[in-house]
């Protein structure tokens, strides 16, 4: 699957409603936080995608300087696309890079993140 440019979080409003609202699944390789946005009215269309969004993230304090901060987001990036599959429609996620995301293989870190994405709480009705 593409990691179509509609997927990307971009507005710091977007941004700050993931963190302030939403819930955190911490990792040793990342911290996911995710909010659900909410369903449109019936017979009203949004623009924008009902699959998942992400914003990635990472620090310069954490991570280190730019080519290692610029290494950990093309990697946590690339297993979004991979297996955005795994988390659930209409949800926002904001993935921030720790230091060992820089050195696990990335089939572990597949895993971790199809993990975190099933505890993602479904829907309340």
């Amino acid at each position: 699957m593409r990691y179509r440019p509609e997927q990307h979080i971009r507005r710091q409003s977007e941004i700050r409603a993931v963190r302030e609202q939403g819930r955190r699944i911490d990792g040793r390789d990342f911290t996911l936080w995710w909010k659900r946005r909410e369903a449109p009215a019936a017979g009203v269309t949004t623009p924008g995608p009902d699959g998942p969004r992400v914003c990635v993230v990472a620090a310069a304090a954490m991570i280190g300087g730019a080519v290692r901060r610029n290494r950990a987001k093309r990697r946590l990036r690339e297993i979004f696309r991979q297996h955005q599959q795994a988390v659930p429609a209409r949800c926002d996620l904001m993935l921030i890079a720790r230091p060992a995301a820089l050195d696990r293989p990335l089939p572990e870190l597949a895993r971790k993140f199809t993990e975190a994405c099933a505890r993602i709480a479904p829907p309340s009705p």
